[in-house]
């Protein structure tokens, strides 16, 4: 079975469309998409002895929400670029490949 990685990514009103190649589609809202950015500035990352301090996220409603690109990372991940000018989100596509919440 061939690796699972997006076949076709569109932005569609206000969701990410992923259509995977193996035929299954997910939909993300941007919204969502970027308040769950996993990258360590939006959900901190662990200190010397493992603890994390969840660091202040502000967002701006009329850019921090809206997508301006994307490009794939390795074979695995997809790397957002936002409005706001944050970029160093990576999202999996095993992530990605999840239906939103």
């Amino acid at each position: 079975m061939p690796r699972l990685q997006p076949a076709h990514i569109d932005l569609i009103g206000q969701e990410l469309a992923i259509a995977w190649n193996d035929g299954r589609e997910t939909y993300h809202p941007l919204e969502q998409l970027r308040r769950d950015c996993p990258c360590a500035s939006c959900k901190g990352e662990p200190d010397a002895l493992g603890n994390v301090v969840q660091p202040h996220v502000q967002y701006d409603p009329k850019r921090s929400f809206t997508l301006k690109s994307w490009r794939i990372v390795g074979g695995y991940a997809l790397a957002p670029t936002w409005g706001d000018g944050h970029e160093t989100g990576l999202y999996t596509f095993d992530q990605l490949r999840k239906e939103p919440a």
